[in-house]
Order: C-alpha cells, then structure tokens, then sequence
C-alpha cells in the first residue's frame, strides 16, 4: 500500500522537474538565438539598440512595417548608405569619439535576405566650383572679376545731348544778337534823324518823349515801328518778322526751306481822303494766290492786262489786279515805274519787293488801308531798299489826292451796292439758319422731355393743347355797356 501511495506522488515530482527542465531550455534556447543573431553583420543587439541615435528610425522609417517582397538590387552599392563628405576646414582628430555608423550590406547574400527594404540614395549635394576656385579651398568665395573700364562708346547719348544742348545756347545768343543788330539797323537807316520817316511824320516811336524807344520788341522774331502825325493818314505800323535765328532747330530747317526776313506797312487812310480804290501789285504767282484769298480783290478785281497804246508799264515779272484799267494807269504813274516797278529799275531794285495792296473796302476794323510788304536785306545792306521804303509816303499823298472821274465813280458805287447787298442777304442767311438751328434744337429738347412723361402726363397735356385750340377756333364777341 505504501508502494501503490508512492508511485503516484514520485511520477508527479517528476513531472513537475520535467515540466521546469523544460521551460529551462526553452529560455535558455530563446536567449541562445538571441545572442547568436545579434552577431549578424548590419544588426545591433538590444542594448546597442538603446544607446544608438533616436533619428535611427527617422531614417528608416520602413523597420518598423512589415516589408514587402521586393526584386533584389544586383548594384550593392545602392544599399550602401554614402559616405560623408569630410571637411576641409577642420582636420579629423584622434581624440573625437567615433559617430555611429551603419554597417554596409556587402557581405549579405541577396538570396537568403529578400525582402529587405531598398533605401532611397539622396543625391550628394557636391559644391560648385567656379574657375578661380582652387581645390585645397573648395569653400573660399570665389574673386570677382575685375569692371570694365568706362569708354567713351559708354557715354555716347551724354556727349551728344551735351553737345546739342551747348549748340542750342550759342545759337540762341547769336540769333538773338543777329535779329536785334537787322531791326536797330533798319531803325538806323530809316526813321533817325533826316531818314525818310523823319521827314514825313512828326511823331515816331512807341512813346511821345524824345528819348522814347523806337522799335517795340514782342518777341526774338518780332519787331514793330509806329509813326503818326502825317495829312491823309491816321498812322503806320510797321512790323518786321524775322527769321527764327534763335532756335536752332528752325534755322537748320530754314537750310533747307530758305525763307526770307520780311516787313510788313500797314496805313491806316482817313475816311475822307480815300475814294473807292482797289489795287494790288505783286509778283504773278503771288497774284493769282491773292486774287483766291483776299476778299476785297476776289469780289472787285480783275487782272489788267498790259496797255496797247505803248505806253510803258511794270515789269513782266509782275502783275496788277485794280477794279478798272483807269485806277490802275492813274496810280502807277511813270515815276513809280522809272524808280521802281519797270524793267530796267526792278531788275536792279525790285529784288526785295513782294507786294503792295490799296483797297477802301479791307476786311477788319478800318476799311481804308495801303498795303506794303518787303523782303528785309542783311543788317550790312539795308540802304538797299530805300526806294522800295519810299514807296509809303509817295501813295499816302497820291492816294489822298485822288479822284475817280464820274463814270469810273458810278461803276464803283454800283459795285459796292451790289457787295453791300449779298453782304447783307448772307448775313439774313446766317441768322435764318441760326434761328432754324435753334428751333430743332428746342423741338428735339421738348421731344425728349416728352418721351420721359408718364401716360397720364401725356393724356393732361393733349386735353390743355385741345382746349387751347377750342379757344382760338372761338368767335370773339365784345361786350359793350349800355348807356
């Protein structure tokens, strides 16, 4: 009985030995594997797992997945994290602990470890050398390269602006000066003491006073002269318009469309001592471009054809244009054409003459007036033109003696009433069409107004214009009280 109570209780402990013998070598198994796999090339063991670097698993983020089946790479270089590029600057040192590196993968067999995750090779950022850069200073900035030095090709706009800018002056003085020496030699030359002007009128200038100044300046190509105090005439204005000396822009222009100093007389005749006269003298193409222009000689004048009785007469180069051959033989007289317009003085002194133009029926405020234009010598050559600037006083007094024989008179007039009436039915005209312009324009107003008025509006109008009408239609009856 003690052998049969035994048997069981010793199979018992010796099972419980088996059972922890066995867990023993389970432990001692695992542990075993443990360490032999932490010897595996590429793997650290659970303690160099603690003291590595914590950006371990930033690095591969994939461990921590289950990988996937991936084809082998036969290029074990790409599994080869890249070496680190070392630096110049600072020499390795012994003494520097050593960083933790990551063992390669060359001595791994592809085909007992598939599967493994491929790392990604970043690009190594290699630093651009440039040609000054020499390779035992990779990181020293490279020299710049030395500036160009400025040519004269570098400024040429500056030069040529500056120099347009330093002609620009000059020519401004010089003209300037050129003008003012042509107007006071004029101003010498005609109207000082004992000249032309002098002797015909009593006042000269722009002032009463002796010491007044002759010539009135409006600008660097603009000078006037007055005088006054004469029988016949109100007054003259002459008026001297220069070339454009100053700028230098016109006086290249004028290189090539040469244009000419020229001054203009303007005679203002008292009412009284003008008859109706119209007459122009001008050279044939001028002539025909004024008979288009000028008002008083398109409505009155014609061209004169050369006298046949053999009488002498102006110059081929010029033409006359009067209101009847009788004005015009009385007025160019044979002094005028000895001294000035025949054939043999114009071709000497005629050179400087452009026209000359008397009419009582000018467009403007005063409608007596003589005419006289010329060309403007050289400052050195203004004695040139001395008959020409005779001319003025000449016709003042013959023009302010002249009178029309009664048959030449009754032509004139008649023209002039018929002048006066066309003038008059144009005027009726422009006012017609003045006041026509007026009403379409009121109406188009009230037609506008009306569009924008409402339907009872519209209806309230019509009924006041209908009563309106009713009224007028009305006989009117007068009421008258009983006595």
């Amino acid at each position: 009985m003690a052998n049969r109570s035994l048997l069981p209780s010793s199979l018992l402990h010796l099972l419980a030995l088996l059972s922890l013998l066995n867990l023993l070598l389970s432990h001692l198994s695992r542990s075993l594997v443990l360490a032999t796999d932490s010897h595996f090339e590429g793997f650290d063991s659970e303690d160099a797992d603690a003291d590595a670097d914590p950006d371990s698993d930033i690095l591969y983020p994939n461990s921590l997945r289950s990988p996937s089946l991936t084809l082998s790479d036969p290029d074990p270089s790409r599994l080869s994290p890249p070496d680190p590029v070392p630096d110049s600057r600072s020499p390795p040192s012994s003494s520097d602990p050593p960083k933790p590196s990551y063992s390669s993968f060359d001595d791994w067999d592809e085909d007992e470890f598939e599967g493994l995750p491929i790392l990604e090779e970043k690009p190594i950022e290699t630093p651009i050398i440039t040609e000054d850069a020499t390779p035992s200073d990779s990181n020293s900035k490279p020299s710049a390269s030395p500036k160009a030095k400025p040519t004269l090709k570098s400024y040429t706009a500056e030069i040529v602006c500056g120099t347009f800018l330093i002609m620009f002056l000059i020519n401004y003085f010089t003209g300037k000066r050129e003008n003012e020496s042509l107007a006071l030699a004029w101003a010498a030359k005609f109207a000082t003491k004992n000249s032309i002007f002098e002797r015909n009128f009593s006042l000269l200038g722009v002032g009463e006073g002796d010491d007044s100044p002759l010539l009135l300046k409006e600008g660097q190509t603009m000078f006037k002269f007055y005088a006054s105090g004469r029988r016949c005439c109100q007054g003259l204005l002459a008026t001297m318009e220069l070339k454009s000396r100053h700028d230098l822009i016109s006086r290249l222009y004028n290189l090539v469309v040469p244009c000419k100093d020229e001054i203009a007389f303007e005679v203002y005749m008292n009412e009284d001592a003008m008859d109706h006269v119209v007459l122009a003298v001008s050279r044939k193409k001028a002539a025909k471009v004024m008979q288009k222009e000028v008002r008083d000689l398109q409505k009155f004048a014609g061209m004169v054809s050369p006298p046949t009785s053999g009488r002498k007469w102006v110059s081929e180069e010029l033409a006359v244009l009067s209101e009847s051959k009788e004005v015009a033989g009385d007025l160019i007289t044979d002094a005028v054409l000895d001294q000035v317009f025949g054939e043999k003085a114009f071709e000497k002194f005629g050179k400087y003459f452009i026209s000359m133009h008397f009419s009582d029926q000018h467009p403007g405020t005063h409608k007596k007036m003589l005419l006289f234009k010329f060309a403007l010598p050289d400052a050195n050559n203004v004695g040139d033109m001395t008959r020409l600037v005779a001319l003025v006083p000449y016709y003042i007094d013959l023009i302010g003696r002249y009178k029309l024989s009664s048959q030449a008179r009754s032509k004139t007039e008649a023209a002039r009433l018929k002048a006066a009436q066309e003038a008059h039915k144009e005027l009726q005209n422009a006012r017609q069409e003045a006041l026509q312009k007026k009403k379409a324009e009121r109406k188009k107003l009230m037609e506008e107004a009306e569009a924008q008025l409402s339907a009872e509006s519209i209806r309230k109008k019509e009924a006041k214009d209908r009563a309106r009408q009713t009224k007028k239609g009305m006989p009117k009856i007068k009421m008258s009280r009983a006595h």
